[in-house]
């Protein structure tokens, strides 16, 4: 009896066991590529660590998730889209962003929140709130919304330095990848100043790259430093797959602080702007238009009263049909802005993006087949 009994109870867990690996196997292979329709709640609470319990690098990571993760917001979008027989059809979209102001200030990205007709947040301690967008940043996709959280004062993540990062330096990301809230990857700093063009209209400039698992909802999570700083927004993958590579890329915080800033006093960004309307060389039209230069920016028109025609700078006084197009001709041909060659529309967006209303680029530009140079002092695009 013993035997037949013993021999029951090992066929039994051998049921069981194989039960179990089947079911991880489902699971991996209806979850792995692809998000779950629903994750469970479950409250999370963010203790402080005990020191005995943990050791090396642990002690600094749960230190540093138990004071971030409650300031980290889950960021779920509904928006009404129609079918192909014109029905309205609710459309969700999630996630990340991060309390940077006590009042209820939560930054995240522009992709994020783009076309939302309604913002909900809900925070690392499972509080939920209402969220009002109140502006964006399209070009560096930064958006800042903002919850009102009435008479409670709010966890707020501090702000760090991005602008004196180092390869090879510790850091750590929260977010919330496919719908799991308050999820901790670690890593380092892979690489800097990183220029990655995530759309036709959208740039991150001096990228923070980093081979922290990021993926689809840790975007617009904070990218943080060993001291619990945020260093990073982030925002984008690289990826063959549709999820980790091991390469992701992080908005510089000195970048989105400032945006952040602006929206918050004036509600609108401050941008600077030399006021010209330019087209791209390449060298077909430079040789059709005999050019000094092969490549650079044809202005074609300056702003009156802005900071290119105050600097001298001129813009073209004839037309004429270039291929399919109507341009203007005789007009300064810019190759250079604070020593840096232009190529390219994006190269001017790029080197105006990094300056503040006011302040003042060396311009170096031909006319006729004479070079020059001017001090531009940019104007603020929205006045």
């Amino acid at each position: 009896m013993n035997e037949q009994k013993g021999s029951r109870d090992f066929l039994r867990l051998a049921a069981l066991g194989l039960a179990l690996v089947l079911g991880a196997y489902w699971a991996g292979s209806r979850w792995g590529q692809r998000q779950p329709q629903s994750v469970q709640a479950v409250p999370v609470s963010f203790p402080e660590p005990k020191a005995t319990d943990l050791i090396g690098d642990e002690v600094l990571n749960v230190k540093i998730y138990s004071q971030s993760a409650p300031a980290v917001a889950n960021i779920v979008t509904r928006t009404l889209e129609y079918d192909v027989f014109m029905e309205p059809v609710p459309v969700e979209g999630a996630g990340s962003g991060f309390v940077i102001d006590p009042r209820g200030y939560i930054l995240t990205n522009y992709h994020v929140v783009q076309g939302a007709q309604a913002i909900s947040v809900t925070l690392g301690d499972r509080s939920h709130y209402d969220a009002k967008f109140i502006g964006a940043d399209e070009r560096n996709d930064i958006a800042l919304v903002k919850i009102e959280p009435k008479d409670r004062k709010l966890p707020a993540l501090p702000m760090g330095d991005s602008d004196g990062l180092q390869v090879g330096q510790r850091v750590l990301a929260i977010g919330n990848p496919f719908g799991f809230q308050s999820t901790l990857t670690t890593g380092v700093v892979s690489a800097l100043g990183r220029t990655v063009q995530t759309s036709q209209t959208t740039v991150i400039d001096g990228a923070i790259q980093t081979d922290a698992a990021i993926n689809q909802g840790n975007s617009g999570g904070p990218l943080l430093n060993s001291h619990g700083e945020v260093i990073g927004i982030n925002s984008a993958i690289y990826t063959p797959s549709g999820t980790t590579a091991g390469i992701g890329f992080a908005i510089p915080i000195s970048t989105a602080r400032q945006i952040a800033q602006d929206l918050i006093t004036e509600g609108r960004v401050r941008r600077a702007t030399m006021g010209v309307e330019a087209r791209v060389i390449s060298p077909p039209i430079a040789e059709a238009l005999k050019l000094p230069v092969q490549e650079g920016l044809l202005i074609e028109r300056v702003t009156p009263g802005g900071a290119a025609e105050r600097a001298g700078l001129r813009g073209g006084n004839r037309q004429a049909i270039l291929g399919m197009r109507r341009v203007l001709l005789g007009g300064d041909v810019i190759t250079a802005i604070d020593g840096r060659a232009l190529t390219g529309q994006m190269d001017l967006n790029l080197a105006l993006n990094r300056k503040r209303p006011g302040d003042t680029i060396k311009v170096e530009f031909y006319r006729g087949g004479q070079k020059m140079d001017a001090q531009v002092t940019l104007t603020d695009s929205g006045r």
